[in-house]
C-alpha cells in the first residue's frame, strides 16, 4: 500500500505545512487583510456607481483574512488520505469568495441577475465537488467528484467568457469591455489553475502539503487581491465620460467596434 492510500484513521503521522508555508500564509493574510481595509475606507470616498465594487472586494479580503487567519493558526483543518493535513477552512472561503467574484464580474458586465446568481450557485456547486472529492476514502470516488467539479468549472468559465462578455458588448461601451476583458482574463487564468493544485496534492499526492499551500496562497492573492485593484481605476470600475457607441447613428462605426470586440 502506497502511502498516498492510507486512511486517516491508519496514520501513524500527519504531513503538514513546514515554516516556509506558514510565513506564505502569513503574508497572504496581511495582503488581504491590507487590501480589505483599503478597499472598505475607500468606498465612502467614491460615488455610488463605484462603492458596490469596493465593498465586494472588502468583503471577498475579509472572508479569505479570516480563513487565512485560521490557517496559520492551525485551525480549520483534518487529515485525508494520504496522512496529508487538508485546510478545509479554504473551501469554506472560496465558496464565499468566488460567488462574490461573479457577482462583481456579472455587474461590471451589466448582466441580468437571474443569469448572475445561476452562473454564482454552479459555482458553489463546484466548490463543494472539490471539498468533497478532497475527503473522500475511495479512489474511484474522489476522481468522480473531481470530474463533477471540472464540469461544472467549465460551465462557469463559460459563463464569464461567453455570456457575461456578450453582456458587456452588448451595452456598446469600449471602456466597460476593455475593463471587463482584463479582470475577467485574470479571473480565468487564475481559477483554471487550482484544479491543477489539486490534482497534484489532494488528488494523486504527488506535492507535498507545503507547496499545496504556497501555491494556493499565490493564487488566492492573484485572484482576490490583483483582482481587487483591478476592477477598480480611479475614476470608478468604468468611465462615465467613455464613449457610447451608436450603431442607429454611425453604421461605419460599428462594423470598427465589432471588428476589435466582437
Amino acid at each position: 500500500m502506497s502511502d498516498s492510500d492510507v486512511v486517516p484513521a491508519d496514520c501513524l503521522s500527519i504531513q503538514e505545512i513546514g515554516t516556509v508555508a506558514g510565513v506564505f500564509l502569513i503574508v497572504a493574510w496581511v495582503a488581504l487583510l491590507v487590501t480589505g481595509l483599503f478597499m472598505a475606507f475607500k468606498a465612502i470616498q467614491v460615488d455610488s456607481e463605484s462603492r458596490k465594487f469596493y465593498y465586494l472586494n472588502a468583503f471577498i479580503c475579509a472572508v479569505s483574512c479570516y480563513s487565512y487567519f485560521a490557517m496559520f493558526s492551525g485551525m480549520g483543518w483534518e487529515t485525508i488520505m494520504g496522512c496529508r493535513q487538508f485546510f478545509y477552512i479554504r473551501y469554506v472561503d472560496w465558496a464565499v469568495t468566488t460567488p462574490l467574484t461573479i457577482l462583481s464580474l456579472g455587474i461590471l458586465a451589466g448582466q441580468d441577475y437571474a443569469t448572475v446568481f445561476a452562473v454564482m450557485g454552479t459555482d458553489v456547486g463546484m466548490i463543494l465537488a472539490g471539498y468533497l472529492g478532497s475527503v473522500a476514502l475511495v479512489p474511484a470516488v474522489k476522481w468522480l467528484w473531481f470530474l463533477l467539479g471540472l464540469g461544472l468549472f467549465v460551465l462557469v468559465f463559460l459563463g464569464i467568457a461567453r455570456e457575461f462578455r456578450q453582456c458587456a458588448i452588448d451595452h456598446s461601451d469600449a471602456a466597460r469591455i476593455e475593463l471587463y476583458s482584463r479582470v475577467s482574463l485574470l479571473v480565468l487564468i487564475s481559477w483554471s489553475l487550482y484544479p491543477v493544485v489539486w490534482v497534484l496534492t489532494s488528488g494523486s499526492g504527488l506535492m507535498g502539503v507545503s507547496l499545496e499551500n504556497i501555491f494556493y496562497a499565490i493564487l488566492d492573492c492573484v485572484a482576490k487581491v490583483w483582482f481587487s485593484f483591478a476592477i477598480i481605476n480611479h475614476s470608478g470600475p468604468y468611465s462615465s465620460e467613455a464613449p457610447h457607441y451608436s450603431y442607429q447613428d454611425d453604421p461605419q462605426q460599428q462594423d470598427d467596434f465589432e471588428r476589435q470586440y466582437v
